[in-house]
């Protein structure tokens, strides 16, 4: 602690001796290429709170700006965003001209948060994959599953209960703790059960490829998905939209924007409401599996007070009902065979509520910017009546977890605060500092229930039930720094450090209760507890240079781990409950390179990377109960490339393709079934495509002279390679191609477009538990969207 706050003070120390404290003002003009002004434009000084909105004769201005260097935003509808570098001299008005090609004719530049400072994608010395709102329209994000291929090297499936277990580079999501951290408007999506999956009112996505321990700590050793949704300004704007589609898809979304007091305060409302048929058949009732309704918010409060300060407020919900979850087929040759049909005796109704609510503080100063986020998560997921366990239409297993409240409700509280340089500093050393804590709830009770036929699958009796408690708590803390010097007008130097230290407290009891209720319980395992403490320094070392004005090379190491824990109890009295197992620990190197070519009308980005993974936890899906048991049982490598490259050859044409390839295997990996070892060495990562690659075509072009109708037309190609979904490497999906498609015309703000997604209604494998169990990906699914904004 001593040595952090001896950091931050060095570095505000710096900052304050090489940064003038006096003001200027800053005004300019934009205007499209024929030099007609751009009413409306979004004009915004990156790490600051300040922005505006030019007005009718595209007409901006600053006031009170200290003297130092800005990268200056400026973005409008039907425009390409472009940045400029700006340097303000201190007492000195300045001013200037921003003049936006239009859409189509350049690439949007692009700015991200990345390493928690605003930054443009090019000059972060990073893999990163970034998506515009335009963007995320474009390719039809509905859900962040959909991001497989669209990134290099990802992978996303979900696993049938509503859960997306995501793979970067073979470092992949097998247990509650994700190898992949997920943050939704700076807030940590801690775990899969308070992750909000659902995708609108976006205004980018930035997916973080390679450990990012550095900043983000616990469970982002794969890498880091950045989510940020659109806020409030003084520009009051809008939008609504209608989808409809097959399986009875239908979808409303409703927001708005606007400044309560001008320069003041502002509110954000959004809202989305989800519902469709489901694309499963159960031969059990002839019904349809898998119904889907939901209902998502997301609102925002923002206050400025003075030009230093603002407070936001944020609250997000997702309300999801799923009819039929766990639309799984026991074995590969059926579910292929008979696809999106099974034959389950037990229906249940997944009830899914999630509750994340935050509060952010910032400052921005001439010496220093500081923030604070606050952050509240719960998440209460349990089935409306018995779930059936064996996916069959015998009266095997059935799961029953609904008890009320106080269980199957996670609850999560994070704080982080936050200094860094300031935006206008024009010192060699740009630096953050911080800290995080945390403190998670998660008390399970779950009731595996042995129905009539419970004996052919081999239980020892019927009609009784096995009921497992957890208690589980969690606390931790967590102090970073990160800082880049620049040795000259090439070359920086990149260095970062960071200490996570975390407490585990559980507490498990098992009980039997016989049919019919009520009937004694008696304990089969006596309430028992445990703690443990873990604990991990992440450090990241790195060169950036600049090849020329347009290309920027990096080489860096940095390191990122997974957190430890206890195994659950379950049925199998050859499983101890309570057993420990260890951290994950994985060692990046990385070396890329970033080029902007012919007047930003080509981006092309390239990377080789190898990761090593010590300890790797292992995951086993314990049956009849449906509980995971972790074991440290490997060493992983992983070693692959990336190419990407987006590129608007002629007008009115964007090409945009991307390659991945990783070999990701266990050099070793012994596991212990049926009281032997299993020599697994050489087998191949699980849910790791070994290729990944997207090709995206699309061409709009004006009808009539006055450029008001606009026709798009838009195709995509996704490729994922061979796969595995077991450790042994029995089940498998050999590789496949997705055909996806959207076009329509746009008319000023307002745009119909209708689209197709796996048009060739491909039958594939996107998720199979090792026990045989297997979930399809979607069907071939087409609609329409009409989108209206104001």
């Amino acid at each position: 602690m001593k040595q952090l706050i001896a950091f931050i003070a060095l570095c505000l120390t710096i900052n304050s001796t090489t940064h003038g404290q006096s003001t200027t003002r800053l005004s300019g003009k934009v205007t499209n290429a024929h030099s007609t002004p751009v009413a409306g434009s979004t004009v915004y000084l990156l790490n600051s709170n300040t922005g505006t909105i030019s007005d009718d004769q595209g007409n901006f201005s600053f006031s009170n700006l200290p003297a130092g260097e800005y990268i200056l935003q400026v973005s409008s509808i039907g425009y390409a965003t472009v940045y400029k570098d700006i340097v303000i001299k201190g007492g000195e008005n300045e001013s200037l001209t921003v003049q936006l090609p239009e859409a189509g004719v350049q690439l949007d530049a692009v700015w991200v948060s990345a390493q928690k400072r605003e930054e443009l994608l090019q000059r972060v010395p990073l893999s990163i994959t970034a998506l515009s709102s335009r963007q995320v329209q474009q390719y039809r994000l509905w859900n962040s599953n959909e991001l497989t291929t669209i990134v290099p090297n990802l992978y996303s499936a979900n696993s049938g209960d509503d859960r997306n277990v995501t793979s970067i580079r073979g470092v992949t999501t097998t247990s509650y703790d994700p190898a992949v951290a997920t943050y939704i408007d700076g807030v940590n999506q801690f775990g899969l059960d308070t992750y909000i999956a659902t995708l609108f009112d976006i205004e980018r996505i930035e997916v973080l490829r390679g450990p990012q321990g550095t900043l983000y700590g616990r469970n982002a050793m794969g890498g880091v998905i950045n989510i940020i949704t659109k806020q409030p300004s003084n520009s009051t704007n809008g939008f609504a939209e209608l989808s409809f589609g097959n399986y009875n898809q239908q979808r409303y979304s409703l927001g708005l924007r606007a400044p309560l007091i001008k320069n003041k305060l502002f509110l954000g409302v959004a809202g989305l409401y989800d519902k469709r048929d489901g694309f499963y058949t159960n031969e059990f009732n002839n019904s349809s599996f898998d119904k889907q309704n939901s209902f998502t918010g997301n609102y925002y409060l923002k206050y400025i007070a003075g030009g230093h300060w603002d407070f936001t407020m944020n609250v997000k919900h997702h309300n999801n009902r799923n009819n039929g979850a766990f639309t799984l087929v026991n074995g590969v040759d059926e579910a292929l065979k008979n696809p999106f049909i099974l034959n389950q005796n037990a229906v249940a109704k997944m009830v899914d509520d999630i509750f994340n609510s935050s509060l952010m503080v910032k400052y921005a100063g001439s010496s220093f910017n500081f923030s604070s986020q606050t952050a509240w998560q719960s998440n209460h997921r349990y089935y409306d009546k018995p779930l059936d366990g064996d996916f069959s239409p015998i009266d095997g297993v059935t799961i029953i977890n609904n008890y009320g409240n106080d269980w199957n409700n996670v609850k999560v509280f994070t704080q982080e605060f936050k200094f860094s340089s300031p935006a206008s500093s024009v010192s060699r050393l740009k630096w953050t500092a911080g800290s995080y804590l945390f403190h998670q709830d998660n008390p399970v009770k779950q009731n595996t229930h042995f129905g009539n036929d419970a004996m052919l699958l081999g239980a020892p009796d019927v009609n009784f039930g096995l009921i497992n408690t957890t208690k589980a708590k969690s606390s931790g803390v967590a102090f970073f720094g990160q800082l880049s010097y620049a040795v000259n007008k090439k070359l920086d130097i990149i260095g970062g450090l960071r200490y996570d230290y975390e407490h585990k407290n559980y507490n498990v009891l098992g009980e039997y209760q016989k049919d019919p209720n009520p009937n004694p319980i008696f304990e089969t395992r006596p309430d028992t507890s445990a703690s443990a403490n873990f604990s991990a320094v992440s450090p990241k070392l790195g060169l950036a240079y600049k090849l020329s004005a347009n290309s920027n090379a990096f080489a860096t190491y940095s390191r990122g781990y997974r957190t430890g824990g206890f195994t659950q109890l379950s049925s199998d009295p050859s499983q101890p409950p309570l057993y420990p197992y260890k951290p994950e620990y994985s060692n990046n190197i990385e070396l890329g390179i970033k080029n902007n070519l012919c007047n930003d009308r080509l981006r092309l980005n390239a990377a080789l990377f190898l990761t090593l993974v010590n300890d790797a936890q292992v995951p086993t899906l314990v049956l009849p109960d449906a509980i995971t048991v972790t074991r440290n049982a490997g060493k992983l490598t992983s070693k692959g490339i990336e190419l990407e490259m987006s590129s608007t050859p002629v007008k009115g044409l964007q090409a945009d393709y991307n390659f991945g390839y990783t070999d990701a295997t266990y050099k070793t990996l012994k596991l212990s079934q049926n009281g032997s070892t299993v020599d697994l060495d050489g087998k191949r990562q699980v849910f790791t495509p070994d290729v990944t690659s997207m090709l995206a075509l699309q061409y709009g072009f004006d009808l009539g002279s006055k450029q008001q109708w606009k026709l798009v037309v838009r195709g995509e190609w996704l490729y994922t390679g061979k796969q595995y979904f077991d450790l042994s490497n029995n089940i498998s999906q050999d590789g496949y191609s997705l055909f996806n498609t959207r076009f329509g015309v746009s008319f000023k703000k307002v745009e119909l477009m209708f689209w197709g997604r796996n048009l060739a209604d491909k039958k594939y494998i996107a998720y199979a538990y090792d026990f045989g169990a297997v979930h399809l990906g979607n069907p071939k699914t087409y609609g329409v969207t009409l989108i209206g904004r104001f």
